[in-house]
């Protein structure tokens, strides 16, 4: 019971602050309704910046922040490092944070980016906008979070501060399941 009302209280502080508004979109794009809030996540298979390829299947068991996002953004820009310090907190625990820029060359850009603004946190490439197409994202950033069954529990346009209480107590508590 008592930890009944402790998730309660945790939905009640986050979820209207996951609610943001958009921060915009492409020239030209028109939002349309993605991937659904409940249902699994459609599966991904992008580069890392050093060739690796990854599978969102890979990280199956673990609660998996996915977020869009491009260098030629501000609010994204703005966002990184309260997702640093996200990534830092969460180290250890069964979480992942997966950046996926949209750009077209975004290899030579991201590298350009990250070295006058680094991050370790992993970033994947979407050049072909492949996933941004399967996730129907056009505003960024947008983020989902996904649970350790592959559930997509939240869907978040806009910047936020990663790193505030509230959201970091609720994905702990996804991770404790």
């Amino acid at each position: 019971m008592r930890r009944a009302i402790l998730l309660f209280g945790i939905l009640l502080l986050v979820l209207p602050a996951l609610n943001v508004s958009a921060a915009g979109g492409r020239p030209g794009s028109e939002p349309t309704a993605g991937v659904q809030v409940g249902s699994p996540a459609p599966e991904l298979t992008l580069k890392t910046l050093d060739g690796q390829t990854v599978k969102l299947s890979d990280y199956h068991g673990k609660v998996v922040m996915l977020n869009f996002w491009a260098t030629w953004c501000p609010p994204c820009r703005a966002e990184m490092p309260s997702m640093e310090r996200l990534y830092k907190l969460m180290a250890g625990d069964d979480f992942v944070m997966l950046a996926l820029n949209v750009e077209e060359n975004g290899a030579q850009t991201v590298k350009a980016f990250l070295k006058s603004s680094p991050h370790s946190f992993p970033v994947l490439l979407d050049e072909n906008a492949k996933a941004q197409n399967t996730y129907r994202v056009f505003r960024f950033p947008e983020t989902f979070i996904i649970s350790r069954e592959g559930i997509i529990m939240n869907h978040i346009l806009g910047a936020r501060e990663w790193d505030e209480e509230s959201t970091v107590q609720y994905l702990k508590f996804l991770v404790k399941g």
